[in-house]
């Protein structure tokens, strides 16, 4: 009897990914709402077998805020994956409540924005088409940053992209962080979207979608509602 050659298995899911929460230009409501976050998103990874390491924050203008947090996302345990963890939080998520800062002020609706970064196993672009360079790892980072280890900088030469990953502890992993977000930027330039806004993208977090939320929160104890 003969059987037919298999075919392609399912992909293989990643090993590890990078989720970056922020603010975009929000207020210091928002930028709250990302400092809230962050414990309760940990906690459901620790549930679903992941470990989570925060690579980066960049503090708020007021006390427990957050205008963004870079976490690296892989599993602790034997089949975890860190996409199961993705598919619910990327994207933007609500909160709803009174501004903790602003108490008279009536807006009640608050957003930030989730995007994931992840090295596809067949990435848009060939690698000979990537100029890859490691730079000294100093300026403004957050207290996990290993300042005594490389950067890597990686350009796409045809469309003169680019992307610098220094978050990471070992340059290998900067090396992937920053070909995931090479990728990122060129699957952002087929989808249309601007170069102007492809540039900025991870550099000042502007990409914000208010509205359809993949997650809503209420209130000060942060009860998820849908």
């Amino acid at each position: 009897m003969s059987t037919s050659p298999a075919g392609p298995g399912p992909a293989k899911p990643a090993t590890r990914l990078w989720l970056q929460l922020s603010a975009g230009r929000g207020p210091a409501e928002c930028q709250r709402v990302v400092a809230r976050l962050l414990p309760i998103l940990t906690a459901e990874a620790a549930a679903l077998g992941l470990q989570v390491e925060l690579l980066e924050a960049t503090a708020g203008a007021a006390p427990d805020t957050l205008c963004s947090a870079l976490l690296a996302v892989e599993p602790k345990v034997y089949g975890s994956d860190p996409e199961a963890l993705a598919a619910g939080w990327v994207g933007t998520v609500q909160w709803v409540g009174k501004s903790p800062f602003r108490p008279h002020h009536k807006r009640q609706n608050w957003f930030v924005g989730i995007e994931r970064f992840a090295l596809p196993e067949r990435p848009s672009f060939h690698e000979r088409e990537v100029e890859i360079s490691v730079l000294c790892s100093s300026g403004p980072g957050g207290q996990h940053v290993n300042k005594t280890q490389s950067a890597v900088r990686v350009v796409h030469r045809p469309t003169q992209l680019s992307a610098v990953a220094r978050q990471e502890r070992s340059q290998h992993q900067n090396r992937r962080l920053a070909l995931a977000r090479l990728q990122a930027l060129l699957q952002a330039r087929a989808d249309g979207q601007s170069e102007d806004a492809e540039h900025t993208r991870w550099q000042e977090h502007n990409t914000l979608t208010r509205g359809n939320a993949v997650r809503v929160y209420s209130g000060q104890d942060y009860l998820r509602v849908r």
